[in-house]
């Protein structure tokens, strides 16, 4: 287990898990606002030191309620979140997510920065990284290629200094 919150179990995702991510992905409150990965984009995450594939869990019942992916650069003190998913909507999953995601990085990585970026088309997930703190960075125009199209992506983060200072 990575870490816990008062409602969700975040644990470390195994190839046998791959389907469950896949399905978050492809769910259709999902599927417009990230990167759906094969089976072997998510073993190559998995297996890959630098990254942290996990499924988001009910601590009840331990059905997964989502997954996210975050890259980490270890070098710089940097945590990247590079995709969360929630499928079950309206239960405060999502920011009690982020929140446990913003203090595993800030206070078990030790992480000086903690950065996402998101569709500008995405309103609920910009409206929670802003009430968590974060701040725009700027935008990548029409940096990804999408089913939908050339999209820009908005960048977010936050410093463990405002962080600090938000949360202790």
């Amino acid at each position: 287990m990575l870490f816990e919150t008062e409602k969700l179990i975040i644990d470390e995702a195994v190839e046998s898990d791959i389907e469950t991510v896949i399905a978050i992905e492809s769910h259709k409150d999902n599927r417009d606002y990230l990167w759906i990965g094969s089976h072997e984009d998510h073993l190559s995450e998995i297996n890959d030191p630098n990254q942290i594939l996990a499924l988001i869990k009910n601590k009840t019942d331990l059905n997964p309620v989502g997954y996210c992916l975050i890259r980490l650069d270890r070098k710089s003190d940097v945590f990247e979140l590079r995709r969360v998913a929630i499928t079950h909507k309206g239960q405060g999953y999502g920011k009690e997510v982020m929140h446990g995601l913003l203090d595993y990085a800030f206070k078990t990585l030790n992480s000086n920065r903690f950065w996402l970026d998101v569709y500008p088309d995405n309103v609920a997930g910009i409206r929670l990284y802003k009430g968590l703190g974060m701040k725009r960075d700027g935008v990548l125009r029409q940096s990804d290629k999408t089913d939908r199209g050339y999209l820009d992506q908005v960048i977010y983060s936050i410093l463990k200094s405002e962080y600090d200072e938000l949360y202790s």
